[in-house]
């Protein structure tokens, strides 16, 4: 292998989890009628042990999503009665984030469809694949929360930068 084609290789792996996520949110929100978010936020507060609900600051780490984005969404998903934000039984300040019973009952309406959705996207995978899947995606997601670039003095030349393409 040329070091130009292992030089592509990250680049084009970074580009297809792009493209990937692109198309995970337009299809979610084509057959779900839901966005990815919101879809990310009812299976976080339909877990067990989260029937109080949960901090917004926990739930955005949970997600890995901005304040921003989140509370956007919250506000939508409050404004159809699926989540309701509550004050913190510990501390007046803050909110706790919960699902309602609408919102529990639209959850549950949801997977059958949800079910039909991974099976349909996964249908190129066996289940070895996926779990090795899972694996690498795990360990990816680690490596790049750990990412510390830094600054580096006098690289400025465009010839040096990568350019993500297919």
């Amino acid at each position: 292998m040329t070091a130009i084609e292992t030089k592509s290789i990250p680049n084009r792996l970074f580009f297809r989890l792009f493209q990937t996520g692109n198309v995970l949110q337009r299809q979610v929100q084509k057959e779900m009628g839901i966005s990815t978010v919101q879809w990310a936020v009812l299976g976080a507060l339909s877990r067990p042990g989260y029937e109080d609900g949960i901090s917004f600051n926990q739930l955005t780490e949970y997600l890995v999503v901005s304040r921003q984005s989140l509370d956007g969404v919250l506000k939508r998903m409050e404004r159809d009665h699926h989540v309701q934000r509550v004050p913190h039984p510990d501390d007046g300040r803050a909110r706790l984030v919960r699902l309602t019973a609408p919102g529990r009952t639209y959850w549950d309406a949801l997977q059958e469809r949800i079910i039909e959705f991974y099976q349909q996207g996964l249908k190129g995978f066996s289940f070895d694949d996926s779990v090795n899947f899972l694996h690498y995606l795990s360990k990816l997601q680690a490596d790049l929360g750990a990412v510390a670039l830094g600054q580096i003095a006098g690289t400025s030349d465009e010839s040096t930068t990568p350019v993500i393409e297919p």
